[in-house]
């Protein structure tokens, strides 16, 4: 199947998304006039008009009656897109960050358990790479090569449940994990508890014990939240400390 091309009304919709991911134009602050936003991106208000239409529906803004079009903080975003680009730019507020781990859990979860009774031998296979990987960049302090490899080991648990709507599912999420998942891993206490958690993963698919496998993945996802809002907290006490 062809992809799709982008069209005008595409465009002025990136522009405008663009803006506010910038900061340019803040959560709560008024759009520019249609006419400003037609004239800005060489397209006709018709265009401009269709793009704002896009822009609402998917609740990156929202209209005023007799006062204009605003923007809506990131967290009530509903395009997957806009979310993506604006968590990936830090923009999105640290919520949207704790949503996607309670997506991962509903999935992660159920797919390790599939993953226990239906796994081949190369999944098998794939899964013990990760975890090498992982610790073998560890090991060398490669925060990059460690996320790739954590990634890599869940993306191998989703393709071992069988099930290609699992990955499916997962997949268009992949740019923000990596970008939330490399920030956390900076930390070495959260790589060795990566690293602990899945082999205790993978293990439990190894040995076919689908409800040990649910319940690992389970505790995995539990501590990847208490290591993200650490993460929070360290965060928020550096900016404390540089003003």
């Amino acid at each position: 199947m062809a992809e799709k091309r982008p069209t005008l009304v595409d465009a002025v919709v990136d522009k405008v998304l663009e803006h506010i991911i910038s900061g340019d134009i803040k959560a709560d602050d008024a759009l520019p006039p249609e006419a400003d936003i037609a004239k800005e991106s060489g397209v006709s208000r018709l265009t401009a008009r269709e793009a704002m239409k896009v822009l609402k529906a998917q609740d990156v803004v929202y209209v005023k009656r007799g006062l204009g079009t605003f923007v809506n903080p990131p967290e009530r975003w509903t395009g997957l897109d806009a979310i993506m680009r604006a968590a990936s730019r830090g923009v999105a507020s640290d919520q949207v960050a704790l949503r996607l781990l309670e997506v991962r859990r509903m999935v992660e979860t159920g797919a390790a358990e599939l993953a226990a009774s239906r796994h081949r031998p190369a999944d098998l296979t794939a899964l013990q790479d990760s975890v090498e990987q992982m610790e073998a960049a560890h090991q060398a302090g490669d925060v990059d090569a460690l996320t790739v490899a954590d990634i890599a080991f869940h993306d191998s648990v989703l393709r071992a449940s069988g099930n290609p709507f699992v990955p499916a599912l997962l997949g268009q999420l992949s740019t923000l994990l990596y970008a939330m998942r490399r920030e956390t891993s900076a930390f070495p206490d959260v790589q060795r508890h990566a690293i602990h958690h899945h082999k205790m993963v993978l293990a439990a698919i190894a040995a076919g014990d689908p409800a040990t496998a649910r319940s690992t993945m389970d505790a995995h996802i539990t501590q990847t939240f208490e290591d993200y809002e650490q993460f929070l907290a360290m965060s928020s006490r550096s900016e404390t400390t540089a003003r």
